[in-house]
């Protein structure tokens, strides 16, 4: 088993730095008024009881309010026009790029935004495999070109808890440079390969996830960083779990690039975003072309902006990256450091309620320092459809199938599972009603 990796705040106490207690049930009260989908009713009027954050988080007012305020009063195409609009539209939306990047500890310059944290990592892995084309990397420093080019004989680690937005492009990456995928593999609890032992002196890139979508799982991340540089991998992060629950910063890390998706972190769909470090960004070829994303445009050929242009061709998602900004500057408020506090209790609470049912199988660690954000279990004998669809009639909203991460289910020997899912809106009260609806699981289905 590897050593417990723990979450930033606990670091911050080790440091001899107290951490800031969570919200308490007032000021939780108080931020569930921001957002008005929690006070609707379900099933014949039942209370709203949201527990699927993992899937999609609710988006508090003031997010609601930025996008709207934007269409009615400063909707225009951003970097195309001189007039007042247009100049109001840009400055909003590259202002919202610094506070994005200062979320997580970049430069806006390496912010690159893409629709969603899906297609920020095949951003990466495209424009990783356009690098092999001829004269893709003309002019680039030979070292950081070598570091680039990935092709027959080098190897791609993932691995088994990826989600797979995380996976697939690898696959397909494979496929279309001759490159060879490996991954690391898991325990019965969902443990990495404390060796490590599938990054190897051929491995280029190592891929994987900062917390499981489906076991909560906080990955050692400086483990696995400090091995790919040993071989002299890049690597590249999935936060999309991690960024709305738990402080990042990108520099502290370590790692090469990371991707994180805006409806998640309380911000609205069609948005997510792409962290590079800039010298890699800058030496990469791009993924999509077209507008926006030049230099010089000739009739033989064309030039590229520097990044994050040369990355976000066409008219950008303004509203959307004006929102996510809305959303950074919420959580920001509340203090992310507060909020990992307030989710490391909910999941705490779920654990010790669940352990209380013998008849509930909690899938990966049952240390709740290790967790971040969910906890999935199966209930043997029942199918977690059925599971979903009890607590769903007490309105308990929840996740249930492969959560897109079919691998670690088999891994685990099992087909699916429920999860339960939180953010700072979600209350101890919400977790009562939720393992109260659980019950009603044996007494329908007569598990012992």
């Amino acid at each position: 088993m590897t050593a417990p990796h723990t979450t930033p705040e606990v670091d911050r106490e080790e440091a001899g730095v107290p951490p800031r207690p969570a919200p308490d049930a007032a000021e939780i009260a108080r931020l569930r008024e921001d957002f008005p989908i929690l006070s609707r009713t379900v099933r014949g009027g039942k209370p709203l009881v949201y527990l699927d954050s993992g899937a999609t988080a609710q988006k508090p007012r003031a997010v609601l309010d930025a996008e709207r305020d934007f269409y009615e009063h400063h909707n225009a195409a951003v970097h195309r026009g001189a007039h007042q609009l247009a100049e109001e539209a840009t400055d909003l939306y590259e202002s919202a790029r610094e506070r994005i990047g200062e979320f997580i500890g970049a430069p806006a310059q390496e912010i690159v935004f893409t629709r969603n944290g899906t297609e920020a990592l095949n951003l990466v892995a495209y424009a990783l495999s356009n690098a092999n084309a001829p004269g893709a990397l003309d002019g680039v420093d030979p070292l950081v070109a070598d570091r680039l080019r990935i092709g027959p004989g080098d190897e791609v680690c993932i691995t088994t808890l990826e989600h797979h937005a995380n996976l697939v492009p690898w696959q397909e990456f494979c496929r279309r440079t001759g490159a060879t995928l490996t991954w690391l593999e898991i325990d019965e609890s969902g443990d990495l390969d404390p060796e490590l032992s599938a990054i190897t002196e051929r491995t280029k890139l190592v891929a994987f996830t900062h917390v499981s979508n489906v076991l909560g799982t906080l990955v050692d991340v400086p483990r696995i960083v400090a091995r790919a540089k040993e071989v002299g991998a890049l690597t590249v992060l999935d936060g999309c779990q991690s960024v709305p629950h738990i402080p990042v910063d990108v520099v502290d890390l370590g790692v090469d690039f990371m991707a994180f998706t805006g409806h998640k972190v309380l911000g609205p769909s069609g948005i997510g975003v792409l962290w590079g470090r800039y010298e890699l960004l800058e030496a990469m070829p791009p993924y999509v072309t077209g507008g926006s994303m030049i230099e010089v445009v000739r009739i033989e050929g064309s030039t590229y902006a520097a990044p994050p242009q040369r990355f976000e061709a066409g008219v950008p998602m303004t509203a959307q990256v004006i929102g996510l900004g809305a959303a950074v500057d919420y959580l920001s408020e509340i203090g992310m450091d507060r909020v990992a506090a307030h989710d490391r209790d909910l999941v705490a609470y779920t654990l010790e309620e669940l352990a209380k049912r013998p008849w509930v199988r909690v899938l990966g660690p049952t240390d709740p320092q290790r967790r971040v954000g969910a906890v999935s279990f199966v209930v043997d004998g029942v199918h977690p459809h059925d599971v979903g669809q009890i607590l769903d009639d007490s309105g308990i909203a929840v996740r249930t199938g492969h959560h897109c991460a079919w691998p670690l289910h088999r891994a685990l020997r099992v087909p699916a599972s429920t999860r339960a899912s939180f953010h700072v809106y979600t209350t101890r009260e919400e977790i009562d009603a939720f393992v109260a609806a659980l019950d009603r699981v044996p007494e329908i289905f007569g598990v012992a």
